[in-house]
Formats: structure tokens, sequence, C-alpha cells
């Protein structure tokens, strides 16, 4: 029988071919008309004995042959048998692992699911039932508990962690003093109490169980931690260590922790396991790594039943309470014995040692005793296996009433930058090879979050861990292209690699003293010489432009006695470190770069520092800044005789630039916890995910706005009609039934809804609620001032016919709250994106909004737009690295922005000079901004009012032309300035203008003034961030690394806008939403604009176990569409052929198509050359190569690149022109190697040249191209399943 390994994955011969599980498929459930009967024989017989006899290796070949989907889940029936549950739960736990959609088909038969539910739970505490298989349903339960979006799951999961588990709780007066805490939970415990006395024997009996079976389960868990004789030890570790994740999980979400905590906290549950034998084994580093993070998840400080997190005052004051009550009883009842204990003060008992001290002078009995008297349980089930001694009780004493550290404390001591001891940690390595098979000691992000600062700590482990791993993977990476290899006692490298340069021992240059209250230098520098005398100009320039700020790895690499280190096989136990050569790492900060004369490099000429001979010189001299806690550890293990490690450096590593952004980032996300800074109020609940979902959105806030101005949103009056379906559109009374925009649309606002409404206002609401009306809209308009009389004045107006879903999200996105925007690929998230930044712009002039892009790419696409708005150039602001790429011929950097506004101010005092000569004005009025203030206010302003005063006075249509005091500066705007037959409105319309334009001009200087007077170009950039723009514009990473720098400025803004919101991590979400420091203890924001598409690419994230186990590559965005805030789903595309468009229309049911793919030629006409209008082509192995990967996670094929450009090429001959043709690839060294390909074959050639874009996906996001998305797809890849 042909099966699958364990360690592959189902290829289509696996599918297809003759194999006994593929055979099984044919006959009983793939492609069958009526719904097939579930045989028990084939259950037990043909699946279960065959997987069950190899370890349940073929698994993910029955869930692609859809045996849950096809054949268990619609066979399922009370009555099934355990194989049959058994086999659900493990298909289950398949899907999960492969991120497949896991409850969707549960849907169809969600009647059954409470069923098997239950026969699931039921299973668990099945004694009689094999632990491998109690760990799969462990598993599954697990799950259930991350699924809590979904219904029937929420459901079923909830009863078993309610109030009801306190019936529990070792006595009721341990009972009673939880309940005494909060009047709800009395309210709850007497509702819960109610229900059970109320209800039938079935029901009676389900509640009892429901009830007991955490307590049952977690008692079964003791046990098999206590019990030395377990057949399977390995098979018992490994359930135990699932069951301590799902304690982690119950703990780490709000409401499943509600109720759980006092339960597992009056079971001594943490005491249990750390006195345990299986912990205790040094081979189970694993469980003890669990045991931690449940401990801390255990002792957060939170209050779990409002969820207000504790400040540290607030956690001092509960562990002094603590210790009060232990006295006060110690004083009590063991007076002669703890005396000392109850005099002592609280910082002499804050440690393990000095309790067990204190409390060493009682008897066995005592301990015990004295454990009843504190209210801690004394009493377990005689049948335990726990031992109940001494030890045990002391523990639950000390445990109880030590000091513990806040999670900012934990987080304060942890460095931001690796060593070799974090690369190389256990738990890091662990986690590389995760295959989904044992759980991991790391936080999950899921849907919900403890507070923020938990949400912060968990980030921060993550982000920490993941920019590690990458580290590590890069340095070991540089090394196997170095190939050192040992010569005497030094190590020699044969090979090269451009992002390394071997060196001589770092020379320390400065330590400086330690600061107040800490134990290491405040500083510490250090001189390396690098020689780059045989480096070519390309990688020389990239070390000679290393930036202020950019870390740099110092590493010590030792080869052993063997001529290569990377040499295949080897023993598995060996270190890691050391089978890579990788002894020591250090990481340094560069200060500067100096040529070997000790001057800056880039203070040179550019022609001092090109070619091999230059001023420089051969060397160069690295200022860095070594980590000072680092440096301190390692003159400890100096001190103590051990050789210095700085001695033992050989080697310089640096990295990509974009890739080496993570000590900016984690400073920030560090600092951000250190400090509390909150979310904004009104969104604080909802990102948590305990809120209603919809209590952000705008119809639920109180701030909603009755009346806004769309100006250009809105074509004509049947667009607007068009555009509001279900609504009654009333013109104002005093206008006419149909007219021209711009249009002001004004709803009458209902009071916000109750987020929460008792059950008895539902039943009120809903008993009283009138059937549903057609909102009324009122619309009115007003006519536009007149901007001046020259084109340029003319404002920029929208042209884009916007559909009723788009007007939906841009009314939504114009009002205060979150909104959700989904854009399915070409649905123009876009456009919508730029007008609602219109719209805000115009029509609240005294806010700011913040756009963030997760690439300078989608970014700059977003930019370009918004420059053809009616926006004027001076209040826009780009931050960061890609502006260079900006299609436009302004420049919007910083300092870019500080050259323009001088620039602009040139031409406008040029002006200023013009009008002063037209009206015989004597002075140099045009030199400075200051002498154009002056020349406005002594002579312009006075002549516009002399001149509005006649024009008011009734002035006739010729005198209102005549007494025009600037016809000879207007001589230059289209002629005639005032028309012959113009009416007086008209004439006073045209002079109104005129005053616009000037008015403009005066106003524009005023805003440049300040620039005169300020000297350096960071105090101008600084004055132009947080003064004058309104729209600043940067990347997700720009604002993390950036993020303290910019909130101490002072910057504050009003909106926020997230383009490809879904496309980053989430703490990359968040860092944007706090650029500004709170204001009375709270976040102004007032709008939240989410824009993109979860369906689509997601955040990249190498590490597997950080991308699948902890969800790291979860957005904002998504998390959020999981807890159910409404979204606004874009359902019109206008960039593909609707036949292209059906190829992901299936995951977008709603998703149709604009007029313009079914009418415009482009989409009508035929591909020459080409017979169909997409096409999937499977290239085999080229020249016997197929996939490499040359570097880590840098993958090629060369026969795909090949393929892709001889297509490109016969595009060419057909006369495709170039620069419509775009080559997509799905990795960055597929990019690379199509590129070599189109170098080596086309970019000489002028019949073929270059294409007009090489790109990979995720930057190509947003765009499009005529030969990408119009005509032809060329979809080349292998077929991997």
């Amino acid at each position: 029988m042909a099966d699958v390994q364990a360690n592959s994955r189902p290829t289509v011969d696996d599918l297809t071919g003759d194999n006994h599980y593929a055979q099984l498929a044919r006959k009983h459930w793939l492609n069958k008309t009526k719904q097939p009967k579930v045989q028990r024989d084939v259950i037990e017989k043909e699946l279960w004995a065959p997987l069950e006899q190899e370890d349940f290796s073929s698994l993910l070949l029955l869930e692609q042959l859809q045996l849950l989907e096809l054949y268990l889940w619609p066979g399922y029936t009370d009555d099934a048998s355990n194989h049959h549950v058994l086999l659900l739960a493990m298909l289950v736990n398949v899907k999960r692992r492969e991120g497949l959609a896991v409850w969707d088909c549960f849907q169809q038969q969600s009647d059954n699911f409470s069923s098997l539910f239950r026969r699931v739970l039921s299973m668990t505490i099945d004694t009689s039932i094999a632990t491998t298989l109690r760990t799969h349903l462990l598993t599954f339960i697990i799950i259930a508990y991350q699924s809590l979006d979904s219904g029937i799951v929420r459901k079923e999961c909830a009863p078993l962690v309610n109030i009801a588990v306190w019936h529990n709780l070792h006595s009721d007066e341990a009972r009673d003093g939880h309940l005494e805490k909060a009047v709800q939970l009395q309210k709850a415990w007497r509702a819960a109490n109610k229900r059970y006395e109320g209800s039938d024997a079935p029901t009676q009996a389900r509640l009892r169980f429901e009830r007991s079976w955490l307590y049952s389960l977690t008692l079964d868990f003791f046990d098999r931690l206590y019990d030395t004789t377990a057949k399977s030890r390995s098979d018992n570790v490994l359930y135990c260590e699932r069951f301590v994740e799902l304690l982690s999980d119950l703990q780490s979400q709000l409401p499943t922790r509600r109720f759980v905590n006092t339960l597992l906290q009056d079971l001594n549950t943490l005491s249990v396991i750390k006195l345990s034998p299986m912990y205790a084994d040094e081979d189970n580093a694993l469980l003890r790594d669990l045991y931690n993070l449940l401990q801390h998840y255990t002792n957060f400080p939170i209050e779990d039943h409002s969820g207000r997190q504790y400040t540290p005052l607030e956690f001092d004051q509960q562990h002094h309470a603590a210790l009060t009550k232990l006295q006060r009883v110690s004083f009590k009842h063991f007076q002669d014995k703890l005396k000392i204990l109850v005099l002592a003060n609280f910082a002499s008992l804050a440690t393990r040692e000095d309790l067990q001290g204190h409390l060493g002078s009682l008897s066995d009995d005592e301990v015990t005793e004295l454990c009843r008297l504190l209210g801690f349980r004394t009493d377990y089930p005689s049948s335990t296996l726990v031992t109940r001694d001494r030890t045990f009780y002391m523990e639950i004493l000390l445990s109880a009433h030590e000091s513990l550290p806040m999670y900012q404390q934990t987080m304060q001591n942890m460095a931001v930058v690796p060593t070799e001891t974090t690369i190389y940690d256990s738990a890091f390595v662990r986690n590389e090879s995760y295959n989904g098979t044992r759980p991991l000691a790391i936080p999950k992000l899921n849907l919900q979050y403890l507070t923020m600062g938990d949400f912060l700590w968990r980030s921060f482990v993550l982000y920490r861990a993941e920019a590690f791993y990458q580290i590590r993977k890069d340095i070991e990476d540089t090394v196997k292209r170095l190939q050192p290899r040992k010569a005497g006692p030094a190590t020699k490298f044969d090979g090269f690699s451009k992002m390394a340069i071997p060196i001589t021992k770092p020379a320390v240059i400065d330590v400086a003293p330690a600061k107040v209250s800490e134990l290491h230098p405040s500083k510490v520098e250090v001189e390396v010489t690098l020689d780059v005398g045989r480096l070519g100009p390309n990688i020389r320039k990239d070390w000679e432009t290393l930036r202020s700020g950019d870390i740099v790895f110092l590493v010590s690499v030792q080869v052993g006695d063997t001529t290569s280190v990377f040499s295949n096989g080897g023993s598995e136990s060996a270190d890691l470190a050391d089978r890579h050569g990788v002894k020591h790492v250090r990481s340094a900060e560069v200060i500067q770069v100096l040529d070997e004369n000790g001057r800056m490099l880039r203070d040179q000429p550019q022609a001092q520092t090109n070619g091999a001979a230059s001023r420089g010189g051969r060397q160069r001299r690295l200022l860095l800044r070594l980590d000072p806690v680092a440096y301190q550890q390692d003159k400890e293990r100096t001190d103590k005789g051990k050789p210095d490690i700085l001695e033992s450096i050989n080697l310089l590593v640096r990295r990509q630039g974009r890739e080496n952004n993570f000590k900016p980032i984690l400073d920030s996300i560090k600092h951000l916890a250190l400090s509390d800074v909150p979310a904004p109020q009104w969104l604080q609940e909802v990102f948590l995910g305990y809120s209603d979902p919809a209590a952000a959105t705008y119809q639920r806030l109180p701030n909603r706005l009755n009346s806004i101005d769309y100006r250009d949103t809105f074509l004509d009056w049947q667009h607007l009609i068009e555009s509001l379906p279900g609504k009654t559109v009333e013109p104002d009374a005093n206008l006419n039934s149909s007219f021209p925009p711009p249009y002001v649309l004004e709803t009458s606002a209902a009071p916000p809804t109750e987020a929460r409404p008792s059950k008895r206002r539902k039943r009120e609401q809903i008993e009283a609620a009138p059937a549903p009306a057609a909102e009324s809209v009122k619309v009115g308009t007003y006519k536009p001032a007149n901007p001046g009389p020259y084109p340029v004045d003319a404002p920029k107006l929208n042209g884009v016919r916007f559909t009723p879903t788009q007007i939906e999200a841009i009314t939504s996105g114009t009002q205060p709250g979150l909104t959700v925007i989904v854009g399915p690929p070409g649905t123009g998230k876009t456009d919508v994106a730029t007008q609602i930044i219109n719209n805000i712009y115009h029509n609240f002039p005294e806010q700011r909004t913040l756009l963030v892009a997760h690439s300078n790419q989608a970014l700059n696409q977003l930019f370009q737009k918004i420059t053809a708005l009616d926006i004027d150039e001076r209040h826009l602001l780009r931050l960061g690295h890609g502006e260079e790429e900006l299609e436009t011929e302004a420049s919007y950097s910083k300092h870019g922005r500080v050259e323009s506004f001088m620039e602009n101010a040139a031409i406008h005092l040029h002006e200023v000079t013009r009008l002063a000569a037209s009206i015989s004005a004597p002075g140099a009025h045009g030199s400075t901004c200051e002498t154009a203030d002056y020349f406005n206010q002594v002579y312009v302003k006075p002549a516009w009012t002399k001149y509005w005063d006649a024009v008011n006075a009734g002035a006739d249509p010729q005198a209102i032309i005549d007494t025009f005091p600037f016809h000879a500066y207007f001589s230059n705007a289209p002629q005639p300035l005032f028309p012959a037959t113009a009416s007086r409105e008209e004439l006073v319309d045209v002079a109104s203008g005129c005053n616009n334009h000037l008015n403009h001009i005066f106003a524009s200087l005023a805003d440049t003034r300040p620039f005169e007077i300020l000297r350096t170009a960071r105090d101008k950039a600084n004055y132009l961030l947080i003064k004058e723009a309104r729209i600043i514009a940067m990347t997700s990473t720009h604002a993390a690394m950036r993020r303290q720098e910019i909130a101490d400025l002072g910057f504050r803004y009003d909106n926020i806008i997230m383009e490809e919101a879904a496309q980053v991590t989430e703490i990359e979400n968040f860092i944007p939403l706090a650029l500004q420091k709170p204001r009375d203890g709270e976040m102004k924001l007032q709008r939240v604009v989410l824009v993109g598409d979860h369906l689509q690419n997601s955040p990249i994230v190498q590490n597997l176990a950080f991308r699948q186990y902890a969800n790291l590559e979860q957005s904002l965005f998504l998390r959020l569409v999981r807890l159910g805030v409404p979204k606004i789903v874009l359902d019109q595309q206008g960039r593909a052929r609707p036949s292209l468009a059906e190829l992901y229309k299936w995951r977008y049911p709603t998703l149709g198509n604009l007029p313009l793919v079914t009418s415009s030629p482009q989409f009508l006409q035929a591909n020459a050359g080409f017979a169909f209008d997409y096409q999937f082509i499977d290239v085999p192995d080229y020249k016997g190569k197929g996939e490499t990967e040359p570097s880590p996670h840098f993958i090629q094929n060369l026969g795909e690149a090949e393929y892709a450009v001889a297509i490109y090429m016969y595009m060419r001959l057909l006369g495709y022109p170039a620069e419509k043709i775009s080559i997509l690839t799905t990795y960055a060294g597929q990019r690379a190697l199509v590129r070599d390909v189109l170098k080596h074959r086309c970019q000489n050639n002028r019949m073929f040249g270059l294409p007009g874009k090489v790109s990979t996906v995720d930057k190509y996001q947003g765009e499009q191209n005529d030969c990408k998305s119009r005509f032809l797809p060329l979809l080349c890849r292998r077929i991997h399943y």
C-alpha cells in the first residue's frame, strides 16, 4: 500500500492514484450524487485501523480528500462510534495546523455540533481511552477556545467556564468571599442556581457535567504529573504539555479567565505543577517553559471581572494586603513561633528565602493549619496522587506571599539586541523545529487580550523572537559563505560574503560611568578597522554609507579540527552554535564611519570616495557603541578568569537596511508598554475584543455628524440618487428638484443605540419596534467661492463615479469612529481612501490626518492620487524613504518640503513685487515674507476695503469695473477679466476671485515666514511637521522606528487612515495609533479608517512557529473582521476582464464587474498571439534542477524564470509594448533571478528591452498593467500539494 510518508506532503499522484485512501475516497464519498451513508466497518476497519497502524501519518491526505466535509460530518449522528468522533477531532486539528477554515463545514448541520462537542468533552475525561487519543481530543478543545469568533463554538465553550465552576471551590466560605467582591457576581451566582433548580433532570445532569468538567480534567492532569508508573512516559508528557497550553489559553482571554482563574488558584495549580516529578525531570524543559507562561498569565495584574489593569501601586498594595493577613493570622494562632514574622516589615518578607526562614519553626501540622487558616485548599480527593507534605504546603505559602515583578519590569530587563545566548537559546531552537505535534511556550495573538499592556507584552516577545530568528539565520548564512577553517590557533576564511568583513579585535576607546541606580556603564564605544581595498565599488559603498544608528554584529567564529563545519550529517545532539562555528555574538550601533585619517566619509565629496585609490585610503575606521549590559556581563566573566570575548571577535556582519530596523521598533514597543499608552477611549474595548463589535462605528457614537459637505464626491444628481439606494433623497425646499454639485447631505441623527441593553430592555425594544422606515436625506448646496481668474486657480475635481458601496465607505470614513473597508482586487479602495481624505481636509480644516501604509510602494500609490486632489501642497508632508519614487514634480520629503516652501515663497514674493509695481507702491515689498505682510496690511487690504465698501454701497456694473484697483496686476490673466455681458453678480464674483487669489498668496507667505526666522534645517523640518502639515504620510515601519522621536516633538493628529492594513502585523497597526502623547490621559483620535483585504497577502513572518502557532501574521484588520466589527465590502471591480475575475470570485461571492470591463474596447479585444485569456503552465525541472534555496528564504527556480522571460520575448515580437508588461513572482529570490535572465537575454537587445515592471506580488499589490491584469496573466509555477 503506497501510503504517504509521515514527513511528506500529499502530491497529485497521492490524491488521484491507486493508494488505499484514494481508492477508498472514490468508492465511498468522492463524486457522489447522493449523500453517502456512513458505514461503521468503513470507519473502523478501512480508516481507523490503517491510520492507527501508521501512527496517523496520512491524516493530511484524508483532509485533502475531503473526508471530513463529504463523509464524516454529513453522516454524523448521536450514536456515532468513538472512532468516528476521534477522526472528526483529528481532522479538525489538521485543518487548524494547515491554516484552513475549521468550522465552516459544521455550519451545515449545526444542530448536531452540540452533540459532537459533548461527545468530545466526555471522551476527554474517559480514562479508558489511550493517552495519545485523549491528547488529540484535548487539542480539539484548545482549537475551540481559540475560535470563539464562531457562534456554534462559542455556544458550547461558554458554559464550561462560567460562574458555575465555582461549585468546585474547596469551601462555601471561600466562594462567599469571592462573591462579596462585586454585586454582579452575586447576581450571576443566583441566576445560575435558579436556572439549575428550574431545569428538568436531564438538563440538571448536563449542567452538573459542564460545571465539573474542567475540575475533573484538572485533577486527572495532577495525577498524570505525579504518576511515575505510566507505561508510555512520552505520551503522558505530551498530554500534560497540551493541558498546560489549554490552561494558559483560558487564562489569557478575559471571558474564559473570569471564573477559571479563581478555580485554578483554589486548586493551587502552579504549586502542584512545580513540585511534580514530571516538572523536575531534566528532559521536560518545554513543560517548565509552559509553566512559566501559565504563571505569567495567572499572576497578571488585572481585575478578573472588570478587566481593569492594576497600577504598580495597586499591585504592591495587593501583595501588602496578603502579607498583612499572614501576619494577623500568625499573631492570632502562632504568636510564639512567628513573633519575628509578625513584627517584620514588608520588605523583609519579599523573598522566598526570608519567608522560608520565618516559617521554618512551624511543624508539619502547623504549616498545614496555617494554609487552612489563610483560606488555601488543603483537602484533595483521596484518590489523587499529589504529594501533600510539608514541602507542598510550604510552596503554597511561599508562592502566594513572595514578591513578584510586574510584566513591565520583566520587559525592561529583556535585551532588544541579541547575543549568542539569546539567538541560540534552547526555546528559540525548539521553536524552529515546530511541526504542530507539540505546543510551544510562547504567547499567542488571538481574538482578545487582557489589557493593552498584555497586547504589548505579547507583541514584544513575539516580534523580538522573530527578529532574533532572522538575525541568526543571516549570521549563519554569512558564515557559511565565508567558509571558515581552522589554521593553527586562528580561524581563516576561504570564502566571501558582501555582508561581512574579517576584522581584528575591536579596540575599546570609551567606557562611561554607570548612571544612578544602574550597574552597567552608560556608554561603551569601540573602534573597528575595516580593510575595504579589495572590495568592489558597490560593496565598499554599502560599508562606507552605514548610517548612524544602524546595527552591526561582532561575531567570534571558531571552528573545530574538521575541514568544514558545514559537512552533511553530524550529531543532532551537538550544540547548534558550535555546528555553525558561531561562538559569540555581540551587537553594536554605528556611530560614524571615518577614513584612515579620522575624517568623516559623509563629509567628503563624492569623488573622494570612489575608486580603489581614493583619498580615503584602503582602510576605514568604524566607531561603534556596544550594548553596555552585555559588556558588563563580559567584564564580570573576564574578572572570574575566563577569556575576554572581545579578544576573540574576528568578523563584522551587517544586514540589509530594510531588514535591520528591529532595535528602534522593539524600543518603541517597550516604551509603549512601560508608559501605559492607551487606545482612544471609544476604541479601546473594541480593540481588546470585549465590547459590542459595532460600538465604535459612527452610528453608535454621540458625536455623529448631522451634516457633511461632500463637495465633488457625487458627479451629478443622478449619481447622487444611484448612490443612496433605500434612502429618500429630499432636495432643500428653496431649491429645484435636481441641481448640480457640490452637495451637502443632512441626516436626522438618531440617538446612539445602547451597546449592550439588558434582556428586559431588549424585549421591550422588540415589542415596541415599528416597521423600519426609509432613511431620509436632505440635500442642500452652495455656490463655491471663486478661487481666482487664472487657470491654475481652478480646483481639481474628482472624476470617479463611485458605486453605492464606495459611497457608503466614504460616508463612514468621513464620520467619526472606526471604519473597516474590505477591498477585493480592483475595487478602488485607494480611490475611496483618497476621497475620504479629501472630505476630511475640506470639512475640518483644523484637523490633521495621518496616512499609513505597509510599504513605500503602497504609500506612493496613495500619495500620488492625493496630489491630484484639491489639496494645497503646503499642507502635504511625506516622511521616510521611498518619496523619490513618487511620479510628481514636487518633493514631499520632510526636508524637501522645507525647500519647497522656500521655492514657493520666492515665486509669491515675485508676485508681491509685481503687485507693488502695478499700484506704484514705493519700497522693496517683495524682499521677505515680513515686508510682504507689511505691504498687505498697509496697501492691499485698505485698497480692498475701499473697493468693497463702494460695491456694497450699490455701485453699478460699470463702476465695479472702473473702481477695481488691480487691473494692471491681473492684466496677464485670461482677458477680458470682466466680461462685457456679465451681470452685476458675475462681476462681483470675478472681483471676489481676484481677492481670493491675492489672499492665497499672502496666506502662503505668512505660513512661510517662520522658516525665515528658524535657522537650522532640523528646526525648520520639525516646525513643518508639528505646525504646518495637515496630511502626513509614512510607512508603518517608519512610524514604529520614529515613534518616540515624533511623539516627543508634540506631534498631534486627529484622524488616521491605514492603506493595505491587512498586510502588517497587529503591533505595526497599533503603533501609528500612538504616535502622539495622551492628553488628559486619553488619545484624542476621532477617526480610524482601515482599508485592506484580509483575503489577500498577510504580513510576512519567516518563522513557521510564530506564523502558525503564535498567529503573529494576524493583522488588526483581520482580527476586527473575526470579531464581527461591521465592515464595508466593496463589490465591483474594474481592473480585470470578467473571465480573469472569475478566478478569485470564489473568495468574494458578491463581487461584480463595473460596466467598464464589459464595454471598453481594451477589454473586448482578443489577446493577439494567445488562444486563452489566461493559462496555467506547469514547468518541469530544468536541466535536472527544480526549486533551489541558495540562502534562507531566497527561493529560486531557473526553469520558471527562463520560461517567463521567453514568453516576454514572444510578446515583444508580437508587438506588445514593453512598458505594459509586468512579470510578477512570489519570492524575492525568483525576482532577482528573472532580472538576471532579462539582463542577459533582453537588456542590450533593442527589439526586446526590459518590461515595465519586475516585482514580487507583495510589492506590486494595488498596481495594474495591461499585460498583467487585463490581457494575459501567465502563472508559471510547479504544482505542489
